[in-house]
C-alpha cells in the first residue's frame, strides 16, 4: 500500500473543497476561530461611552409629551452601547435606560423572568409597587424588582420622576429564558403598609418563619440616605479598597451576597483632588454620577469629563481609572454575581500609588 506524504504541500483548493463539504453537514473547523472562542484575554466589542444627562433628559421629555405611559408601557430610553448597535444593550450582558413617569400616570403591573432595579435621579412623588407594598421613591433610591415579582410604577407627585432602569436583558436573551406577563389589572393592590419591607429586612432584622420559606431576594429598597451616610463613616476610616475608592456593596440580607442573582450593585466615594489606580476588571461596569464632578480615564482611548446625574459604561478588561474634581459619588453595577458564581470573574489593578 503506498503511503502518504504527510509532508508534501496541500492544494489550498483541496482546503477549499474540505471547507464547502463540511457547511452541508452542520460542521465547521475549530482550527479556523479557535483563538476568537478561547482568547488569550478577555474580547468584547463593547466600547467606552458617557451619557450626558442635560443633553439626554429633554429628549425624554419630548418622549412624555408625544407617547403616554399606557402605550409605552414603560417609557424608556434605552442606553446602547455604540459597539453593539440594535443589541439593547449597555454591556454584552447588561441593559440600561432611563424612564420617565409623568404625574398621575401608572406603568402597568407586569412580572418578567429578567431581574431588574431602578435607580432614582430625579423627582419626588413617585412609588413602585412590589408584593404588595408600595415603595415610595427618592433620588439616590435603589429599588428591586426581582426575577419574576409582581410590579407596577405609579406617580402621586407634581413633576416628572425619572429613574435609571437596569436588568440583565441580554444575558437573559442569550439563555433563550426570557419571557413576561401582564396583570390584568394595572395596579397591585397595596395590601402591606409603606415600611414593611425596609423594616423587616432592611435594619438587621428578618420574619422568625423557616430560612427555607425565604426567597432568594426579599429586601428591595436600599435608601439613599442610609448608603450615603455607610460611605461617609467608611471615608473617615480611611478604609479603601485596592483602587483608592471607598467602596460599599449593596447586600443581599437572605444570604449576604449580590442584591440579585445576576447582578451586583456598588456605592462609591472619590474625595476631590484624588486620583484612583488603573484597574481591570472581566465584568462590564455601568457608573452613574450621583454627586461631584471628575474625570474617567478607559484605556488609550477615552478621556472625558463627568459630572451628576451622567452615564457611562467601562467595557469588559478594558483599563480605567477615575480623577475626582469634586467629592464624587458614585452608583454602579455589573455582571459580577454572575462571574463569581461561574467563578470566572477576575480584577487586576495597578500596584503603584495613586497620582
Amino acid at each position: 500500500m503506498a503511503m502518504t506524504d504527510l509532508t508534501a504541500p496541500i492544494p489550498t483548493d483541496s482546503r477549499e473543497k474540505l471547507y464547502a463539504d463540511l457547511s452541508p453537514s452542520a460542521l465547521a473547523p475549530l482550527w479556523s476561530c479557535l483563538e476568537t472562542l478561547v482568547p488569550r484575554a478577555p474580547m468584547s466589542e463593547c466600547v467606552p461611552a458617557l451619557w450626558n444627562y442635560d443633553d439626554v433628559r429633554p429628549l425624554l421629555l419630548r418622549a412624555g409629551a408625544l407617547i403616554s405611559a399606557e402605550e409605552a408601557i414603560r417609557r424608556v430610553l434605552i442606553l446602547e452601547n455604540p459597539g453593539l448597535p440594535g443589541c439593547a444593550c449597555i454591556t454584552p450582558t447588561l441593559y440600561a435606560g432611563l424612564q420617565l413617569i409623568l404625574p398621575g400616570e401608572v406603568a402597568p403591573a407586569h412580572r418578567h423572568t429578567q431581574s431588574a432595579f431602578r435607580f432614582i435621579i430625579e423627582g419626588e412623588g413617585a412609588f413602585t409597587t412590589v408584593r404588595g407594598e408600595r415603595l415610595p421613591m427618592s433620588p439616590g433610591d435603589l429599588v428591586l424588582t426581582p426575577n419574576f415579582e409582581w410590579h407596577d410604577h405609579g406617580h402621586d407627585g407634581c413633576a416628572p420622576v425619572i429613574w435609571l432602569d437596569g436588568l440583565d436583558i441580554p444575558l437573559i436573551r442569550s439563555l433563550q429564558a426570557g419571557f413576561a406577563e401582564n396583570s390584568s389589572s394595572a395596579q397591585q393592590n397595596a395590601d402591606l403598609p409603606t415600611g414593611y419591607n425596609a423594616a423587616t429586612w432592611g435594619a438587621g432584622l428578618r420574619p422568625p418563619y423557616a430560612a427555607q420559606q425565604h426567597k432568594r431576594v426579599e429586601r428591595f429598597i436600599y435608601h439613599y440616605r442610609e448608603w450615603r451616610d455607610g460611605l461617609k463613616l467608611l471615608s473617615a476610616r480611611g478604609d479603601r479598597d485596592p483602587a483608592g475608592l471607598y467602596t460599599l456593596e449593596f447586600s443581599n440580607p437572605v444570604d449576604g451576597g449580590s442584591i440579585l442573582p445576576t447582578m451586583s450593585a456598588f456605592c462609591q466615594l472619590l474625595r476631590a483632588g484624588e486620583y484612583t489606580r488603573w484597574q481591570q476588571r472581566t465584568d462590564g461596569l455601568v457608573y452613574h454620577v450621583v454627586e461631584g464632578a471628575g474625570v474617567v480615564e478607559i484605556g488609550d482611548v477615552f478621556r472625558s469629563s463627568i459630572a451628576i446625574r451622567d452615564t457611562f459604561v467601562v467595557p469588559p478588561w478594558m483599563k480605567f481609572r477615575l480623577l475626582a474634581e469634586q467629592d464624587l459619588v458614585l452608583f454602579s453595577y455589573s455582571d459580577r454575581a454572575t462571574q463569581e458564581r461561574l467563578d470566572l470573574w477576575r480584577e487586576r489593578v495597578e500596584k503603584s500609588e495613586s497620582i
